[in-house]
């Protein structure tokens, strides 16, 4: 007897034992995927809409490991890590915190060139030490260049404050200003200290000091800000000499000097008045104003009220303290101030560096 006979095409297909691909695929896989996750089906819809699960989780260094804490660098939190043989690490105080968030401050990123002027009508407040200490530890944090110019027209003495490495001197650099091609022919006309702060010398002779003109400022800047990041200018004691005009135009920050006495406030706010007075209201609403104590503290002024009045008129206010180290006027070095002082310069230097533009 013979087999039936097998059935045809048509009739295998009529079985619907199969069914075509492309009309069983989930809605769910189609669904654009959003930015943030993938798509998910809501149990309440029966199509697929863009709710956002939450993000991959991040690989970094820290998210897989952890933040390790650090080791403590000082006190009786050193002492007990070091007499435990290192297995109890209570980290660092708060008070190395907040060290920490400052020199965090410090470190932000800076485009271009920063330029910032440090100025007083009185003599003898610490205007040019100041310059020197802020910039050396401005220098010594940053990874960037920063140098310091001696623009007063009175025999600075900015170029004292470093070990002398040349008697160059800004007239020479103007001279040559313009075979100056590369940083490495800049540091033939300047001194660095062991903070990494560079500074630009001023003529010694008054009569020769008194020509640098606007002009002058005006060319030492344009070679400068082509190799350094923050350029700190000392200024002269007199708001009239022939570079402030330019040192007001070009100054992104001013920094003003008082000591804690009745006529060094005073002179602060009538250097804060003649500003406004000449039309650089801006630049007093955002300046920094610092009571320097160039004495130990003896007097009866009321610091708090000083204090009330350029906070009034600044952007901060803020006190250096009195050193032994800062009172020889010699080379400065870090290293010998007295902690109470490394800490007012680093606060200083954090809100100085507040003032930066915006960097993406």
């Amino acid at each position: 007897m013979r087999p039936p006979a097998a059935e045809g095409p048509s009739s295998f297909r009529s079985q619907q034992r199969f069914s075509d691909p492309a009309q069983s695929i989930p809605p769910e896989w189609t669904a654009p995927t959003p930015p943030h996750g993938i798509p998910v089906v809501n149990p309440d819809t029966t199509g697929p809409i863009a709710v956002l699960e939450q993000p991959y989780l991040d690989l970094s260094t820290v998210a897989l490991l952890g933040q390790p804490k650090r080791k403590p660098t000082k006190g009786w939190r050193r002492l007990v890590y070091l007499s435990s043989g290192t297995l109890v690490n209570l980290g660092d105080g708060a008070k190395a915190a907040r060290r920490d968030t400052l020199t965090a401050q410090v470190n932000r990123p800076l485009r271009g060139c920063y330029r910032i002027a440090v100025l007083s009508l009185k003599g003898g407040v610490g205007k040019t030490t100041i310059t020197a200490t802020v910039g050396a530890t401005l220098a010594s944090l940053r990874g960037d260049r920063v140098i310091a110019v001696d623009a007063n027209p009175d025999r600075g003495t900015l170029s004292q404050k470093v070990p002398l490495e040349t008697p160059a001197t800004v007239r020479h650099l103007l001279r040559d200003a313009e075979g100056i091609a590369s940083y490495s022919d800049v540091r033939h006309y300047t001194s660095q200290g062991p903070s990494r702060l560079e500074v630009l010398a001023s003529e010694s002779d008054p009569a020769v000091s008194e020509a640098y003109s606007s002009e002058d400022y005006r060319r030492t800047l344009e070679v400068l800000e082509r190799f350094y990041s923050l350029v700190l200018t000392d200024c002269g004691t007199g708001m009239l000499h022939s570079a402030m005009s330019a040192v007001l135009k070009k100054a992104d920050l001013l920094v003003i000097v008082s000591s804690g006495s009745v006529d060094g406030a005073r002179s602060a706010s009538a250097t804060l008045d003649w500003l406004d007075a000449h039309g650089h209201r801006d630049l007093v609403r955002t300046s920094v104003a610092v009571v320097n104590a160039v004495r130990p503290r003896s007097g009866k002024v009321d610091l708090k009220k000083v204090d009330d009045h350029f906070a009034r008129r600044c952007r901060a206010v803020l006190h250096v303290p009195f050193d032994p180290h800062l009172e020889e006027g010699a080379e400065i070095s870090l290293d010998r101030l007295k902690t109470p002082t490394r800490d007012a310069l680093l606060e200083l230097a954090a809100v100085v560096a507040t003032g930066f533009p915006a960097t993406r």
